[in-house]
């Protein structure tokens, strides 16, 4: 059988999605499209160059191998870019063989001629100016350089930075923050809004919360300025939608943001998102509006594992001076794993009470201090906890407990941790396998019972998990 661009292509895919976790293999790899293949190279297009450089710096050795596995070893990649701006398509191709040498490509660039309106009533200043000033409404305290980077959010801070660095001008055109209450998509959001001032001040930028633009436009209405309204929220180069799950329900701003964001998409500016639910997920939307939010990026914001916890902990002890005992640190990171906001208030608490009471704070009186925020530190376990925990003790890197590994030790460890967060947390079978490499619950449920036959037949075993379950107790 004649071998074509899309089969090859399809079977490196097969091949890379069995190395790497899904929701990477979601994101970098299916938006690409083989585009041709001649003699033993293979050309692919991808969204942009940030998504290029991604791809070089993070999964170069495995496309290098999976080419080479399907053309032989003279196979090459090369890649066909494209530059997205609004409505068009600008192919930008050049040849850049996936050598891992950081090969570099200038990208190209259409400037979109703006016209204000000198006249145009700013709902956030006082209005009357000659000349059109905003201010954006940051908070000067939310950067890049204080927002912690982990497992978590490593996807949602590149490209936000991405976008910080070329407002407009990457495919991540709108940037869709989505995650749970408290993960920092206010603080990245900003963080972006805020390296777009410092980098390049004549920048209109402005940060809007859903509310706040949802009552500006009733009020609109009322005082029938609904062109100064429209005009000004149209003639920014950036901006930000906060909390964008609030528009469900509210036909009529629904249509007026579904203007103004076409406006701002087709004449290249920037469009950066927050919601608690990926767009799929969103309710009372209109499809219109929901399809638009698709267009870019959508990038969630997950719990923070523990070391990501203990990091923004260590964070927030430097930046007030403060020093607390390890063991400090990592039973509030431990038992607090909701969200950053909480972890944050417990950790400014603590410090409150150290600084009041004038004396060191040791495990047993920070455990007295913040019964408040730990109702029941038994229930609180998490997996990564307990993974920590076990890979501890039969000292086995953690990262190779997630691994597709089938070393007898590594296997034990796996399957103690899954049986051990099954018994100790709420989380689901599904979820359980998915934290361990991306398994499926049918993984979980033989692990489970693979272990519960090992206690019941092996003394030796039973004895290692009694163990680890006293050790889980005592946290």
């Amino acid at each position: 059988m004649e071998k074509t661009s899309t089969s090859v292509w399809n079977s490196c895919l097969e091949i890379i999605k069995d190395n790497i976790p899904a929701q990477s293999f979601k994101t970098w790899f299916e938006p690409i499209s083989a585009l041709r293949l001649e003699g033993n190279v293979l050309t692919i297009q991808v969204p942009s160059l940030f998504f290029y450089e991604w791809l070089e710096e993070h999964y170069v050795g495995l496309l290098r191998k999976t080419v080479k596995k399907q053309l032989g070893e003279n196979g090459r990649l090369e890649y066909n870019i494209v530059v997205e701006k609004s409505s068009k398509n600008i192919p930008y191709t050049t040849n850049m063989p996936s050598n891992g040498n950081g090969a570099e490509g200038k990208r190209q660039s259409i400037p979109v001629p703006v016209s204000l309106n000198k006249d145009i009533k700013n709902p956030f200043v006082i209005p009357g100016l000659k000349k059109l000033q905003v201010d954006p409404q940051l908070n000067q305290n939310y950067t890049f350089d204080n927002f912690i980077e982990g497992d978590c959010n490593r996807l949602a801070r590149s490209a936000g930075y991405a976008v910080a660095s070329k407002p407009g001008g990457t495919s991540f055109n709108p940037l869709m923050i989505y995650g749970g209450v408290g993960l920092g998509k206010t603080h990245l959001a900003q963080a972006i809004g805020n390296e777009v001032k410092r980098n390049m001040p004549d920048k209109l930028v402005i940060y809007v919360s859903c509310e706040k633009f949802c009552q500006q436009f009733v009020d609109s209405l009322k005082n029938n300025t609904i062109n100064d309204f429209v005009n000004f929220y149209q003639a920014m180069d950036v901006i930000i939608m906060d909390d964008v799950h609030n528009f469900a329900g509210k036909d009529k701003t629904q249509d007026i943001f579904f203007h103004i964001f076409n406006h701002l998409h087709q004449s290249g500016k920037q469009i950066i998102l927050t919601s608690d639910k990926a767009p799929k997920d969103l309710a009372g939307l209109e499809e219109r509006l929901l399809s638009r939010f698709k267009w870019g990026l959508s990038a969630d914001m997950q719990v923070p594992d523990l070391e990501t916890r203990m990091a923004i902990l260590k964070k927030k002890m430097y930046a007030d001076g403060i020093d607390l005992p390890y063991e400090v640190v990592e039973y509030v990171a431990n038992n607090i794993d909701n969200n950053v906001r909480e972890l944050e208030g417990a950790m400014v608490s603590l410090l409150a009470q150290a600084t009041l009471n004038k004396k060191e704070i040791d495990l047993n009186l920070a455990k007295s201090m913040l019964k408040n925020f730990i109702k029941n530190s038994h229930k609180e376990i998490s997996i990564d906890y307990i993974q920590k925990l076990v890979c501890e003790y039969f000292e086995v890197p953690v990262e190779m407990v997630k691994s597709k590994t089938r070393k007898r030790e590594i296997v034990q460890a796996r399957q103690i941790s899954m049986y051990l967060a099954k018994n100790h947390t709420k989380t689901s079978l599904k979820s359980i396998g998915a934290f361990f490499g991306g398994r499926d619950h049918s993984t979980v449920i033989y692990a489970c019972q693979t272990v519960e036959d090992l206690i019941d037949t092996d003394k030796k075993f039973k004895a290692y998990v009694q163990d680890i379950q006293k050790k889980l107790k005592m946290s």
